[in-house]
C-alpha cells in the first residue's frame, strides 16, 4: 500500500508533509530556540532576526511556542482517530455477526451519537470529567466513531454477501475465520480513508476546544491556544493568527489528500493510475514494483 501511495506525485507530498509532523512531534521542543513558557520585555514584537515570528502578549517567542505546542497539537489528532477507530470499527465488523440484539444495540448507539452537538457535548463531559486533554480527545474520539462505524459495517455486509463466504460458511469455516481470511483485507483499505481523513478533522477539533480553553490550559503551548491569544491583540500585530493557521490548515490538507491517494490506490482505477504515474516518471510497470 505505501509503495503505491509514494508512486503518485500528490500521495509523495502529502507522506513528507506528514513526515515532518511526525519529526515536529518528536523534535518539535529541542529546536524551540527559547523557552516557551519564559516572557521577556520584547512585548507584542514584530518578525526579527531575534524573533522570526515575532513575539506575543507576555514576550515570548512566537516560533518556540509553535514547535513546542506541535506534540500536543498533532499527537492529540492522532488520539482522537485512534480511538474513533476502535470505538467505531470493531463494533461495526461485529455487528454483522454477532447477532439482531447487538446489531441493533451498536445502531441505536451510533445514531445518538450522531445526534449529539458537537461542542455542547465536548464542553458537558470536561465539566463533569474535568477539564483535561485526556477527558477532551475521548469525547472528540468517540464523536468521530460513528464514520467508522458505517464504513466497517457497510464493508463487512458487501463481503458477508458474497458467494465465496457462503461458501466457506457452508464448509464449516467459523467466523474468526473468515473476518482473519476475507473481511480484514477488504475492510482496511476504507477503513485507512476513513482514519486520514478523521486526522484532519481531529486536528482542527483540538484547535477549536483548545481555542476555546478545553482541554490545555494556559500557558502549556498549542496551536488553537495561540490562536485565540493572538485575536486579542489584532491591532499591534494584524498578522499573529496566520502563524498558528498556516500549520494547521497544511497538514489539514496533507491528511484529506492522503485520504484521496488511499482511495485512488485501492480503487478499480487504482491500477491504471499507477500505471500512468509510473510512465510519467519513465519507469515501466515493471520496475515500479
Amino acid at each position: 500500500m505505501f509503495r503505491n501511495i509514494w508512486a503518485i506525485r500528490s500521495g509523495r507530498f502529502a507522506v513528507l508533509i506528514i513526515g515532518v509532523a511526525v519529526l515536529l512531534v518528536a523534535f518539535g521542543p529541542l529546536l524551540a530556540p527559547y523557552d516557551p513558557l519564559e516572557g521577556s520585555k520584547l512585548v507584542l514584537a514584530g518578525p526579527s532576526l531575534q524573533h522570526p515570528f515575532g513575539t506575543d502578549y507576555l514576550g515570548r517567542d512566537t516560533l518556540s511556542r509553535l514547535l513546542a505546542g506541535a506534540p500536543l497539537s498533532i499527537a492529540s489528532a492522532v488520539q482522537v482517530g485512534v480511538i474513533g477507530l476502535v470505538v467505531g470499527a470493531v463494533p461495526g465488523v461485529l455487528s454483522v455477526y454477532s447477532g439482531r440484539v447487538f446489531e441493533w444495540v451498536t445502531l441505536r448507539l451510533i445514531d445518538t451519537l450522531i445526534a449529539l452537538p458537537f461542542l455542547v457535548f465536548a464542553v458537558a463531559v470536561t465539566a463533569l470529567l474535568g477539564n483535561a486533554l485526556t477527558q477532551a480527545m475521548l469525547v472528540v474520539g468517540v464523536l468521530t466513531a460513528p464514520a467508522f462505524y458505517r464504513v466497517a459495517r457497510a464493508s463487512t455486509l458487501a463481503v458477508a454477501n458474497s458467494s465465496y463466504v457462503e461458501a466457506a460458511q457452508l464448509a464449516g469455516a467459523d467466523v474468526s475465520w473468515i473476518v482473519r481470511k476475507h473481511v480484514t483485507g477488504k475492510v482496511l483499505p476504507p477503513l485507512a480513508i476513513t482514519l486520514a481523513s478523521t486526522l484532519g478533522v481531529g486536528l482542527i477539533a483540538v484547535a477549536a476546544l483548545s481555542f476555546l480553553g478545553i482541554g490545555v490550559q494556559p500557558p502549556a503551548p498549542t496551536w488553537g491556544g495561540m490562536l485565540a491569544s493572538d485575536l486579542k491583540y489584532l491591532t499591534f500585530r494584524p498578522f499573529a493568527p496566520i502563524i498558528p493557521s498556516i500549520p494547521i490548515i497544511v497538514l489539514v490538507w496533507a491528511f484529506n489528500m492522503l485520504a484521496d491517494v488511499i482511495r485512488d490506490v485501492s480503487g478499480e482505477s487504482g491500477r491504471q493510475l499507477l500505471a500512468r504515474s509510473r510512465r510519467r516518471r519513465g519507469l515501466t510497470p515493471k520496475q515500479g514494483v
